[in-house]
């Protein structure tokens, strides 16, 4: 997290790879073992961290669905309708023969994912995932990104939706100029930033509640 211009999509390239570095080392182990994806071939490193941009349509540059699909297969080496198979788990029912542009943002963002994680990679990298999604896909998004992380994948995301934070998150990273400022638990990092606080933290505080979930559980004594 952090405020426009603080480093967070800068951070991701670099993790992907094709982004500049000043300092660090980074290590993914993937099916090519320990290694940093930016030394590996563009075919290789997909197979490693897969990542979506702020526009996922910058990654869709075919006419159909179909041909998204056929071309992520192809390029992954994986079998033939294989991102196909994906992309009806993330966004069921898109048309084939529909010209990615003519998709709903949900829709983009959904196909781009597909295409990423054709290769299954075992890190992924969202940056503003759900700039422009309504409610109903919003839900739909953090379903996704639940299941992905059940099947032991790292999931590292980049946004200001401080309400997506506070349902999805493990970890809390805030920063500011290139810098790190804050680092930990969700709880801890969310509940000490009014900047950074859901609405449910702002009107509860000092409860230590992020979401309407964890005030349900509190309140009928199940867990949260």
């Amino acid at each position: 997290m952090g405020r426009n211009g603080s480093g967070k999509s800068s951070l991701l390239w670099a993790l992907q790879g094709s982004g500049p570095r000043h300092g660090g080392t980074v290590t993914v182990t993937g099916p090519d073992g320990a290694t940093d994806p930016g030394t590996l071939s563009a075919g290789r490193a997909r197979r490693q961290v897969g990542l979506v941009p702020q526009t996922p349509g910058d990654l869709l540059y075919l006419e159909t669905v179909d041909a998204e699909c056929g071309q992520a297969d192809r390029e992954s080496e994986v079998a033939a309708g294989t991102c196909r198979a994906l992309l009806d788990q993330v966004t069921p029912g898109l048309p084939g023969e529909q010209h990615p542009r003519d998709l709903s943002e949900g829709q983009r963002l959904g196909l781009a994912l597909a295409v990423q994680l054709t290769a299954a990679p075992p890190v992924v990298l969202l940056d503003e995932p759900t700039r422009g999604l309504d409610y109903l896909a919003k839900r739909q998004f953090t379903a996704i990104v639940r299941r992905l992380a059940a099947e032991g994948r790292a999931i590292v995301v980049a946004t200001h939706d401080v309400e997506l934070v506070a349902t999805l998150a493990d970890r809390v990273v805030v920063m500011a100029q290139g810098e790190i400022v804050a680092d930990g638990t969700t709880a801890e990092v969310m509940l000490a930033s009014p900047a950074f606080a859901p609405q449910v933290a702002k009107v509860l505080a000092p409860q230590p509640w992020l979401t309407v979930a964890q005030v349900s559980a509190a309140l009928t004594g199940t867990p949260g």
